[in-house]
């Protein structure tokens, strides 16, 4: 008896232990700096947005993530960024409103699993702006089948219905029980953030106030369920309607960079960069200058006005644009890690890291959108990738 109470409080004592030590390995906020076990997180990363899905399908398919993870992870990169939705369609998520397939559920717990197996943090997304793998659209197809009048995705930001369904989804993933680590989504620390919705948009309200309203409502709810984990919106790092520094013809997105991110529940900012698609037919030279200048009125923002740390959540050339060459490419890249990297120095950290968009696995061809990449089969980004990764860990070391 009294041997089996000493078992008893051994094992309360190794949870309690366990339990502690899952908690300081969160990914935390300290002023405008990632933290990890008290110590400054600076950090390499990618997109993968396809790994539940390919994890859903066959034995073959769910090797492809093991593949990329250690491919990523060998090449010292530490997050990733991720979709949790899949929304209607081929191998949903969400089959209806409320409605899982427990199959792809598992898939996701799968990857969650495979990334803490291989050291890599995970960056989950709760929904798309746009209708790949459902996104607004789906959700306000939905609401149209109960009924109700809606007839734009923008309805998605103010239909109470919808945006019901949508809070539905936030807590039936947050509050999930791993089936391979038997661990809530929300008190796993493998994952570093969750993330609202891919880069929102609004095009019936360039002010940005739809937008804001709504993250500010989702980000409170999301924080009601889960205050462990970080939280971001999804922005692309749009101004508003009227801001200088926009590329042309963007001022019309919806969004407001500053403003939204502002909102205390949001917990760091994040950018994207896509010169090739926001400037074609300006030169090379021209596109890394606005690249370059991008970063830093951002970065300049986030630490200044929001006081938040800032994230380069996704970058690319693709393969085809027109006048495409693989050397373009590669020093597109080494202008974009340079960037984050004298950044991040001259900031102390408070531009953390930036995530390449995207790596594949080998035999993934179908899913191409020509800005992916298979490190084993491209040497050349495989050695920027790399060493981009141990100039940011070697400068983690040095921030205070």
């Amino acid at each position: 008896m009294t041997n089996n109470k000493f078992g008893t409080v051994i094992v309360f004592i190794l949870g309690a232990l366990n339990l502690l030590a899952a908690e300081d390995s969160f990914v935390r906020i300290r002023s405008t700096q990632f933290t990890m076990d008290g110590h400054p997180f600076l950090f390499n990363g990618f997109n993968s947005y396809w790994l539940m899905n390919m994890a859903a399908g066959s034995e073959q398919d769910r090797t492809k993530v093991v593949d990329v993870f250690s491919e990523a992870s060998a090449n010292g990169l530490t997050v990733c960024r991720t979709w949790a939705f899949a929304d209607g369609g081929d191998r949903a998520l969400q089959l209806s409103p409320g409605v899982y397939d427990e199959h792809v559920f598992q898939a996701l717990d799968y990857v969650i699993s495979e990334a803490k197996n291989h050291g890599i943090r995970l960056i989950l997304s709760l929904v798309n702006n746009f209708k790949d793998f459902g996104g607004r659209a789906q959700y306000v197809k939905w609401a149209q089948q109960a009924g109700e009048a809606v007839n734009s995705k923008d309805d998605f930001y103010t239909n109470e219905l919808v945006k019901q369904y949508y809070r539905n989804h936030i807590k039936r993933v947050l509050t999930r029980i791993n089936s391979i680590t038997q661990m809530a989504y929300k008190d796993d620390p493998t994952i570093m953030a969750w993330e609202l919705i891919n880069e929102p948009r609004c095009a019936s309200d360039p002010s940005g106030r739809t937008v804001h309203a709504w993250v500010q409502e989702m980000a409170n709810y999301t924080k009601s369920i889960d205050e462990k984990h970080l939280l971001e919106v999804g922005m692309e790092g749009f101004y508003g309607n009227s801001n200088q520094y926009n590329p042309p013809g963007f001022n019309q997105i919806g969004t407001d960079y500053i403003r939204t991110n502002l909102i205390k529940e949001i917990d760091f900012a994040t950018i994207h960069a896509y010169p090739d698609l926001w400037l074609s037919g300006k030169s090379e030279e021209f596109q890394k200058g606005f690249v370059q200048q991008w970063t830093w009125n951002h970065l300049r923002a986030a630490k200044k006005i929001l006081q938040k740390p800032l994230v380069f959540t996704e970058f690319g050339k693709s393969r085809k644009d027109p006048g495409f060459t693989e050397t373009n490419r590669d020093t597109f890249l080494e202008t974009i890690y340079d960037t984050i990297y004298n950044l991040a120095r001259s900031s102390n950290g408070s531009l953390a890291g930036g995530l390449i968009w995207q790596l594949f696995a080998e035999g993934m061809d179908s899913y191409s959108d020509g800005y992916d990449i298979v490190l084993t089969q491209a040497q050349s980004i495989v050695n920027i990738i790399s060493n981009h990764s141990y100039a940011m860990s070697e400068l983690a070391n040095a921030v205070n």
